[in-house]
């Protein structure tokens, strides 16, 4: 199956792609240490947590929505999810959440419409949700979707620093561990916590899954930086707290970011720094207190 990449940049999201080494020579910082020298330096976040989809990897359109429309057809169902209507769907936080609200959507054609009972519907769903992130990981596992631009970067920069990363997504977390073993590479994934799919109750723009980051890392949420692409994933992350960037995706270019604290095209554009996080996280939270 063939797929491109998303971002617009494919030379430099390729050469994104390299694994690299999480280790580094002498003690790192501790987070809180002054991001530059200098009296005007702003401390570290203590943790910089990561959406995947769309942030890491740009995988909404061609990853996710193509193992959908496989799994549907391998269970013999007449459903094809085209680029808009995902782009609908996604508003939607969850694969499971998603495909149980179009499902009733169309509830005059299969499967709803003879699966009736809700808790033989949820099974149904979870399992067609297996068979996608099975499908979903096999793209994954070929290299078929780029890591984005400055990612690696700064996954790369914060470790060396000693700043806590992690990521924090509504997709199942066989596909996420998956995709950050594959195109982050084996040391990062010792080092990079993945808290996601059903370990909270509530999936965004409900906030829990970074306030149980937050909490499972020993930090205080105000102190993080998260870096997400959406608007559902920015309101999660507004409503626990935290300063959030924005890196737009091939879904969500023309979403309303309002409240964001900076919206980049990527990573790689506007020099996003830790520094710059640094800073960033620095002017919210006097922000705040002057609230």
């Amino acid at each position: 199956m063939q797929t491109r990449a998303l971002s617009g940049r494919p030379s430099a999201a390729r050469a994104s792609c390299r694994p690299f080494s999480a280790s580094r020579n002498g003690p790192a910082p501790r987070a809180g240490v002054l991001a530059a020298a200098g009296p005007s330096a702003a401390p570290l976040p203590e943790a910089l947590l990561f959406d995947c989809d769309g942030v890491i990897v740009d995988t909404e359109k061609d990853g996710h929505r193509v193992s959908f429309n496989e799994a549907f057809k391998r269970k013999g169902l007449d459903h094809d999810w085209g680029v808009e209507l995902y782009g609908e769907l996604l508003e939607i936080g969850g694969g499971k959440e998603r495909m149980t609200k179009y499902f009733k959507d169309v509830a005059d054609r299969e499967p709803f419409r003879t699966t009736t009972d809700p808790a033989a519907q949820q099974e149904l769903v979870k399992g067609l949700h297996l068979l996608k992130t099975d499908l979903f990981m096999d793209l994954v596992e070929a290299g078929s979707m780029p890591l984005r631009p400055g990612v690696a970067r700064l996954v790369k920069e914060a470790v060396a620093a000693g700043v806590p990363v992690a990521v924090c997504s509504t997709s199942n977390e066989r596909a996420v561990s998956t995709i950050v073993r594959v195109m982050l590479g084996e040391d990062v994934a010792k080092v990079m916590r993945v808290f996601a799919g059903d370990v909270v109750p509530k999936k965004k723009p409900d906030p829990a899954i970074y306030l149980l980051a937050a909490k499972e890392l020993g930090v205080s949420p105000a102190r993080c930086v998260v870096v997400e692409d959406s608007r559902i994933g920015l309101r999660a992350a507004k409503s626990a707290g935290m300063t959030c960037i924005v890196t737009k995706s091939s879904y969500t270019q023309n979403e309303d970011f309002t409240g964001a604290d900076a919206v980049f095209d990527s990573l790689d554009a506007g020099e996003v720094t830790l520094a710059k996080l640094s800073e960033l996280a620095a002017a919210a939270t006097a922000a705040n207190a002057a609230a």
